[in-house]
């Protein structure tokens, strides 16, 4: 069985630390580096209820997209929801990790995922990482679909095939327009409306987009902006992240058993419609 700094190691492997955003917490949370690792669990968010998943499952070791700690803090203590789950991952010698931006331009990252949950052929970064030679590193993806399809249809595409949320998939745009390219960015992406106008594509799916930025985006250009749940968005990264690890214990003959969580995590819970609305 390889010790916890065996498996860290491959992990950094997979998502260096120094190519997180200078503002980023990524990296080793808790864990001793001596301790054997023979379950792991792969979740987008650190919070109780996956930890307590963990814990029932056996976990040596759970590997996150998102920090716990992004903002820092002065104390663990238990009487605070995040010291609760270093407090269960201590008591029950469970390590955690966190891959975040490290892992968003990852060769795969965040976002090839995403655009293999919905069949979409990957052609470039939406933002290239200018340290990689090859030009396949960065944020986001710019995608084409074969055969095109309309912004309708993709929707239902993405509705289908994300894990199923409250939110669903809200659109903006012609719906029965053509899609025959379109940029994915998993997680938060208004940001990026510049670099998307850029590329040229029909259509932009990411998340959280907010009102004054998508209004922005579409008085800019034609564009068809969808958007997704946060969490559904990036949940596809922790199965290709299972199976990238499950290829390393195989290789170095460790047995890991490898897992993804499938808890809900996503914080909304409900969705009423609008009577009357466009749907």
């Amino acid at each position: 069985m390889p010790r916890l700094s065996e498996v860290i190691a491959a992990l950094e492997n997979l998502w260096p630390a120094e190519r997180a955003e200078s503002w980023d917490a990524v990296g080793t949370v808790v864990g001793e580096p001596d301790q054997e690792v023979t379950r792991v669990l792969f979740a987008v968010d650190p919070v109780q209820e996956i930890v307590d998943e963990a814990v029932k499952l056996g976990a040596d070791l759970l590997v996150t997209h998102h920090p716990l700690y992004l903002r820092g803090t002065t104390t663990v203590a238990a009487s605070h929801f995040k010291g609760r789950v270093v407090h269960t991952l201590i008591k029950n010698d469970i390590a955690l990790h966190v891959a975040h931006t490290n892992a968003d331009t990852a060769d795969p990252g965040v976002s090839d995922a995403l655009a293999g949950a919905l069949d979409l052929r990957v052609v470039r970064p939406l933002v290239p990482d200018p340290t990689d030679p090859e030009g396949r590193r960065g944020l986001g993806r710019v995608c084409e679909l074969d055969p095109p399809t309309t912004v309708r249809e993709l929707a239902a595409r993405a509705a289908a095939r994300l894990p199923a949320t409250a939110q669903g998939i809200r659109v903006a745009g012609d719906p029965e327009a053509t899609v025959r390219t379109v940029a994915v960015s998993g997680g938060s992406g208004d940001s990026l409306f510049d670099q998307v106008r850029a590329a040229g594509v029909d259509a932009f799916l990411t998340a959280d987009l907010r009102h004054h930025p998508v209004s922005e985006a579409r008085a800019h250009s034609p564009l068809a902006l969808l958007d997704a749940a946060h969490w559904a968005t990036e949940w596809p990264w922790c199965e290709l992240a299972a199976a990238q690890l499950d290829e390393i214990s195989d290789r170095h003959g460790w047995n890991l058993r490898v897992h993804v969580s499938k808890t809900v995590t996503d914080p909304w819970t409900s969705h009423s419609p609008s009577p009357g609305a466009p749907n």
